[in-house]
């Protein structure tokens, strides 16, 4: 194999790739802050003649599913050069990737693709959807006072307050990042502001990221725990009507403010934004919440993976344990149970896609009962992704 881990002598290197590829070019006085945040990185990298040639970055994050952290690689900035492409070096580094993140015990591994089709084919999946709304100045209408605060925040000013509100937001959904301390100061803001919202108890139960430009305010992120907050961060929203033509927010599908409009026939584009992939499907078994407390019976898995060969596997769902089958010596369980792959097993998990619409597609087969018990199976929870990387 010819991937090696890139150290920090082929830094500049990867990073004047990332600007050929992606266009963009850093301004001198930060080529050094960004040197050192690929030291946060495991960079691999494949080199014709000594140079760098292609390169790839893995972040090593947490993602959660429901209050269940598991350990995620994070895939960013891959990039080949032109006259080195169609050799199959992006092949190769995730073929790497991924055989690293086994061997290092990551369940999961997410990216943000340039082509859904090509990294499909690898097995990564569409799991979640981003909503994008926009308002005009005349939706904003004000909703009832509530008796809280808003307090304005930016990077500098950042209230650990908004991190606890944050977590708490995450629990009904999948797939979440597990924000540290350092993606919060160094991901989340680039120069955008913040409002936070107060109860009368001084608690905090919403935030929102934002900026305003050319009389247009684009909300990044819409973070409420309860009523109050979301009607308090409205009525701010609505407080800026003498300095706007047009409203933009990010969020997710059925956010219940978007209803609670006095006009809700706004605009609305659901765009498909992130995908997962599972590293190793009998190690995320394990970890995740199967709702076994309702499951009396049993299941069996027969999972393909045509990029990870040791995804190939059966599997007996019962009692809350996870059984790995071995078919020569069970040879009547080929016959039962669902066959699904790895791309339809990771839309399926994270609540992308119901077992029940993907037997329709023919993305799995089985019988109507089986696709029930594996439904059963499955936490009530909708998928969502706020970052990027």
């Amino acid at each position: 194999m010819n991937v090696i881990t890139l150290q920090k002598d082929h830094y500049r290197e990867a990073l004047a790739l990332s600007e050929y590829a992606f266009q963009y070019k850093v301004p001198e006085e930060d080529i050094e802050k960004r040197l050192r945040n690929l030291e946060k990185h495991k960079l691999f990298g494949i080199l014709e003649n000594g140079s760098v040639a292609a390169k790839l970055h893995l972040l090593s994050l947490e993602t959660l599913l429901g209050k269940k952290a598991m350990k995620m690689g994070g895939i960013a900035g891959v990039a080949t050069y032109p006259e080195q492409r169609r050799k199959g070096h992006v092949r190769e580094m995730l073929a790497h990737s991924l055989q690293y993140m086994k061997d290092n015990g990551y369940s999961i591994s997410m990216l943000h693709p340039f082509s859904v089709p090509f990294y499909r084919k690898y097995g990564w999946e569409l799991f979640a959807n981003r909503l994008k709304v926009t308002l005009t100045k005349a939706d904003l209408v004000m909703k009832e006072p509530v008796p809280g605060v808003v307090k304005r925040f930016d990077e500098q000013s950042h209230p650990e307050a908004i991190e606890r509100v944050y977590t708490e937001f995450t629990q009904p959904f999948n797939g979440m990042l597990a924000r540290e301390k350092d993606w919060w100061t160094n991901a989340i803001y680039g120069g955008s502001k913040g409002a936070m919202y107060l109860n009368e108890q001084s608690d905090a139960a919403g935030y929102m990221i934002y900026e305003i430009k050319d009389r247009k305010m684009t909300i990044h992120e819409f973070v409420v725990v309860d009523n109050e907050a979301r009607s308090g961060l409205w009525n701010y929203i609505c407080q800026h009507d003498s300095m706007l033509n047009e409203l933009e927010m990010i969020t997710y599908e059925n956010d219940p403010l978007m209803f609670s409009l006095k006009e809700p026939r706004s605009k609305m584009e659901v765009v498909p934004y992130f995908m997962v992939r599972i590293v190793d499907v009998i190690s995320f078994f394990r970890e995740f919440d199967f709702q076994w407390e309702s499951f009396e019976e049993e299941l069996v898995l027969h999972i393909s993976d045509s990029f990870a060969e040791w995804n190939n596997q059966s599997v007996l769902l019962k009692d809350g344990n996870i059984t790995v089958l071995n078919i020569e010596d069970n040879p009547d369980s080929e016959q039962k149970g669902i066959h699904i792959d790895i791309n339809a097993l990771a839309a399926a998990m994270f609540g992308y896609m119901s077992p029940v619409a993907l037997q329709q597609i023919g993305r799995i087969s089985g019988s109507p009962v089986e696709i029930q018990k594996l439904a059963s199976l499955l936490p009530n929870r909708r998928p969502f992704f706020y970052d990027f990387f």
